[in-house]
Parts: structure tokens; C-alpha cells; sequence
């Protein structure tokens, strides 16, 4: 007997973040290669929002938003690495519909 597929419903103000994969290696604008191990500061990270709670209000599933990757908790699923965070732990969002924006696209 194979097991049900259960559906995951995000709680109160919690947030579900895709990592991207490409968020490990990165090239300098010289066009030098820096390793995912090369840690100069603390570095924010880019992921896609794929679950919301109830009591979110400033983003919603498929927006891009920034967040720091320590000290929060990762979850696998199917082989996918997710974060769950609460919303007010998101520096910004990157999305089609801007009110006050920075000017600044991806």
C-alpha cells in the first residue's frame, strides 16, 4: 500500500522559501569565480516563496524575496531543500506588482 500525499499548509506567519540553486557559486563582476565557502560577512540570499500562512500579508506564493540563510530552520521534501521562516525574518520582495520599490530589478 502505497502512502497518501499530504498536502503542506503553512501556519500563522510563516513563510516556505525555495533555496535557489544557484545561490552557492557566484562570480565577481571581474569575472572572478568565488566559491559557495568563501565567507567574507554575513551574505543574504534570493529563494522563491512557495507557501504562506494565514496571517502573511506582505508576500505571496512565487515572489522572490531576500532572507539570511542562518539560523533559520531547513526542511527537505521530495529531495528539495526549503527554508521555513517567519515573515518578518524577509528583508524584501522582488515581485510584478511594486508599490514602493528601490528602482532596482532582477
Amino acid at each position: 500500500m502505497s502512502d497518501p500525499k499530504l498536502e503542506i499548509q503553512m501556519l500563522h506567519d510563516r513563510v516556505m522559501v525555495k533555496i535557489n540553486q544557484d545561490a552557492g557559486e557566484r562570480r565577481s563582476s571581474g569575472g572572478i569565480l568565488i566559491p559557495a565557502t568563501a565567507q567574507v560577512a554575513k551574505r543574504l540570499s534570493w529563494g522563491e516563496v512557495c507557501g504562506v500562512g494565514s496571517h502573511v500579508r506582505a508576500v505571496s506564493v512565487g515572489d522572490q524575496v531576500l532572507f539570511g540563510a542562518e539560523d533559520q530552520y531547513e526542511v527537505e521534501i521530495q529531495g528539495q531543500a526549503y527554508y521555513v521562516l517567519r515573515e518578518r525574518d524577509l528583508h524584501a520582495v522582488a515581485n510584478e506588482r511594486p508599490e514602493h520599490g528601490t528602482g532596482l530589478y532582477l
